[in-house]
């Protein structure tokens, strides 16, 4: 089969590879039927991740058709429709136990973390991809829900919700500014709702991805390259700063950025992925009783977050600005890559050339 292959930072290839086949009781094969690409990939191809090797299958999202299961899972099979969740769950560990499946102690991979696809194994760019633990990795696709709907649970919409809204302590009421109007940005704008958000703040220099956080809800959204753009921000509290500060793009600047916004007492949760370190001025920070979280999804909102997309109360298919064959991957890269320039978010990878 084909598969797109890490070769290193800035180097990868959609070439041919061994089918993946049932190693485990608990595994199901499923055939790729829509993937997509993360900024998270993009981070591995920068280097960022020194944990994923050469020679791996990149990609940890993704929609398809269930072609074999093994002998232990009775909960799908052959032909269901499927989301791949981006962590898996054993289901049995002390961690799944207590819904932190971002840290899965199941004997799959590397002990100590639930994300795996495209990281410690082969991942869902590709035409087949092995998924362990099925019966807790998977999610069957009610009728009426799109690929291109379903492909945005996989990650995006678990983890903004769960790592920005939720770990964010987003109360009714709440004003909030999101840093950073790229796909998780966007996505926790859209579910911030759910927590009855009254103000949501989109901070970005491109015009034209704030013109999208309307449509994705922001009430207000701010250039930061304007002068007196923190003025600006602060006039929607009165002066106060934000209840929460959702940082959504992983570099140094929108973290401090983040951290000057919010008022005394509030939250800053930190989304964005991080590839250096970030300077963190706790003698300044102490007596304003900001609370900073972090963390890996954990993917144990996706049956509620699914629900809503399938009762059209979450319109996930907003996501998806461009469509390649999935066989065209590299140009989809590219056109990711130089997300300013394409205005793209989420780009679609589907098999064969329906689109």
């Amino acid at each position: 089969m084909k598969a797109l292959v890490y070769a290193g930072p800035g180097k990868m290839s959609w070439t041919d590879v061994p089918e993946p086949r049932i190693l485990h009781p608990t595994d199901a094969i499923v055939r790729i039927d829509t993937t997509t690409i993360c900024g998270t990939d993009l981070h591995i191809l920068k280097g960022d991740v020194p944990a994923v090797q050469e020679g791996r299958v990149l990609g940890h999202e993704g929609v398809g058709t269930v072609t074999e299961v093994g002998a232990s899972v009775t909960g799908f099979t052959t032909g269901d429709r499927v989301v791949i969740s981006c962590i898996k769950s054993c289901g049995h560990c002390s961690n799944c136990k207590k819904g932190l499946y971002s840290h899965c102690s199941g004997e799959e991979g590397q002990p100590g973390t639930g994300w795996i696809f495209g990281h410690l194994i082969d991942g869902t760019q590709a035409e087949y991809v092995r998924v362990p633990y099925a019966e807790n990795s998977l999610y069957k696709l009610p009728a009426g829900v799109t690929d291109d709907q379903a492909v945005m649970l996989s990650d995006i919409l678990p983890t903004a919700f769960e790592i920005g809204v939720q770990a964010g302590r987003i109360k009714p009421g709440d004003t909030v500014a999101v840093v950073g109007a790229g796909p998780i940005g966007l996505a926790a704008m859209l579910t911030s709702g759910l927590h009855g958000a009254a103000t949501v703040i989109a901070i970005d220099p491109d015009e034209g991805r704030l013109a999208r956080a309307r449509e994705f809800g922001a009430t207000e959204v701010v250039n930061p390259d304007n002068p007196g753009w923190i003025e600006d921000v602060m006039a929607f509290t009165d002066g106060a700063g934000v209840d929460v500060a959702i940082e959504a793009v992983g570099i140094p600047d929108t973290f401090e950025m983040a951290l000057g916004l919010v008022r005394p007492g509030g939250n800053v949760a930190n989304v964005g992925v991080h590839g250096r370190p970030v300077e963190l001025r706790l003698q300044e920070l102490w007596i304003r009783n900001i609370s900073i979280s972090m963390g890996l999804v954990n993917t144990n909102t996706t049956p509620m977050l699914l629900r809503l997309v399938a009762q059209h109360k979450i319109p996930a298919e907003k996501f998806a600005t461009h469509h390649f064959p999935l066989e065209q991957i590299l140009d989809a890269y590219d056109t990711f890559s130089r997300a300013k320039e394409t205005h793209a978010l989420k780009v679609i990878l589907s098999r064969g050339s329906d689109h």
